[in-house]
């Protein structure tokens, strides 16, 4: 589906390259042969103004007639062709018995043949001369008679109509050096700076150092250009679409097989997330079985605070699942109370220290805050601590025991600062921004007993958000991690 999007965009984008290539081709032809167009006509004109002035010498010097005779004479008549195209009749008439003579016919005949000879070489002669005129003459005369602003509009409009480019221009005239001389009312060198403008030599036979120049610019070319495949657009958009339903398919589908892959870890990870608690109840299960454990009554008060705090800790995790299958659908419900933070946190280090020292760990506590009342839901805020103890185990290094600090402090601002840190394998640089996205695990290698849903750390950073609270990161791969979790106080 990737490659044939891609094709289809590729075929459409170099087809419309094309067709604009061409378009701009065709209409540069059309300016170009339409500038020529006006170039010859204004030359024409002028051949024509030279030609006007000896008009009436050449209609004074035109054919005499000539007739011989009366009515009654049949006549003769003569066709001639000049060597230069020319061509003309002769027709003698004259009475019957009262015509010439032979020889006085033949005189006159050659006589007429001389006339004509010589009127011929007179017309020859005037028609030099006007061409002469041209030569000499022409380039002086000044050019805006030459080349009227008025007849050059005209002349303009008329030819690119008649090449099919029926669109706004603006023109100026200027000479060799680059001034302009006269321009269109909405001509602007800058823009014609920016624009694609055509230039055009006018009478291209004077001298170069009276050589003038035509030019012009289209301010809608881009427009009568787009004009030619505006009919793609359509195409575009049909595509866009495809491609839009293609992504959101994929994106969908690729939704679906995380959930699918979620599911299948749910289901094998399960047992492992309750196991922790269930396990720990049942070490305390078999300490009660020692007799020496049973004759103490201190030792049977801690196991049965254990099995009670474990027992909260196994409701939690049932109650975190609940609460994270209406993660996104609403927000949790939660049961405020005030409490002393440095209490609840020897309380959660109390029962969670069986588990470290079962790893052969340490647990230590640093509970230096003076004022350490927040209004927090004690069952999440404890699955909150519970929590990132719980990964501080699951991430720990083989190669050195672990230690684990738990520590609150007072800040300026009427805040605590809670901070739970460990010597674990820490989190990469990378990782960090990522670790509380829901269902997101950082990767462990080749290690396989790090089991979890990807959603300890989502649940954390949502249930402190819930509480009025922020909570960040500082982790470094080999020395270990630190989170600090930042509550409101309450206000005395």
């Amino acid at each position: 589906m990737a490659l044939t999007f891609a094709g289809l965009l590729y075929v459409q984008i170099m087809y419309m390259k094309n067709m604009v290539r061409m378009r701009d081709d065709q209409f540069v032809e059309g300016v170009q042969r339409s500038l020529y167009a006006v170039s010859t006509n204004l030359e024409q004109d002028e051949t024509k103004h030279y030609l006007e002035q000896d008009a009436a010498q050449i209609q004074a010097s035109a054919l005499p007639i000539y007739s011989v005779g009366g009515s009654d004479f049949g006549g003769i008549k003569y066709t001639f062709t000049t060597p230069e195209g020319l061509s003309g009749d002769l027709t003698l008439k004259g009475e019957v018995g009262k015509g010439p003579k032979s020889n006085s016919l033949s005189s006159s005949y050659r006589s007429l043949q001389e006339t004509l000879r010589g009127q011929y070489l007179y017309q020859k002669g005037l028609l030099n001369e006007v061409i002469l005129n041209i030569i000499n003459h022409a380039s002086n005369r000044p050019i805006v008679e030459r080349a009227d602003s008025a007849i050059v509009a005209r002349y303009l409009r008329s030819e690119l109509y008649n090449n099919g480019l029926n669109l706004p221009f603006e023109f100026a005239l200027v000479n060799r050096m680059g001034a302009v001389i006269y321009k269109s009312a909405g001509y602007s060198s800058a823009a014609a700076s920016q624009e694609k403008t055509f230039l055009q030599p006018l009478f291209p036979n004077d001298s170069s150092g009276r050589t003038n120049y035509l030019k012009v610019y289209f301010p809608t070319k881009a427009d009568y250009i787009f004009s030619s495949v505006k009919f793609m657009i359509p195409s575009f958009m049909f595509t866009l679409i495809l491609l839009i339903v293609f992504l959101y398919t994929i994106i969908v589908a690729f939704r679906q097989k995380k959930l699918t892959e979620m599911k299948n870890d749910f289901i094998n990870n399960m047992t492992h997330e309750f196991k922790t608690p269930i396990s720990t109840i049942s070490l305390a299960a078999q300490m009660l079985n020692d007799n020496s454990v049973r004759k103490s009554p201190k030792m049977l008060e801690h196991i049965s605070t254990v099995i009670n705090d474990e027992t909260k800790r196994l409701r939690f995790q049932v109650e975190k699942v609940l609460q994270m299958s209406m993660f996104d659908r609403q927000k949790a419900t939660l049961k405020l109370t005030d409490l002393d933070a440095n209490t609840l946190l020897a309380n959660i280090i109390h029962t969670f220290k069986i588990k470290v020292e079962k790893y052969g760990g340490h647990i230590g506590a640093t509970l230096d805050a003076e004022k350490a009342m927040v209004n927090v839901d004690e069952m999440h805020f404890t699955n909150v601590i519970f929590n990132l103890l719980d990964n501080a185990v699951k991430y720990r290094r083989e190669d050195v025991p672990l230690e684990l600090t738990v520590a609150t402090r007072d800040l300026s601002d009427g805040r605590l600062s809670i901070t739970v840190a460990d010597n674990g394998i820490g989190i990469r640089k990378e990782d960090l921004k990522k670790i509380f996205d829901k269902f997101f695990r950082v990767s462990t290698g080749n290690r396989h007993d790090v089991k979890g849903f990807g959603l300890g750390l989502a649940y954390v950073h949502k249930m402190v958000g819930e509480l009025g609270g922020e909570i960040s990161v500082e982790s470094e791969l080999n020395v270990g991690t630190k989170f600090t979790i930042v509550l409101p106080l309450i206000k005395e």
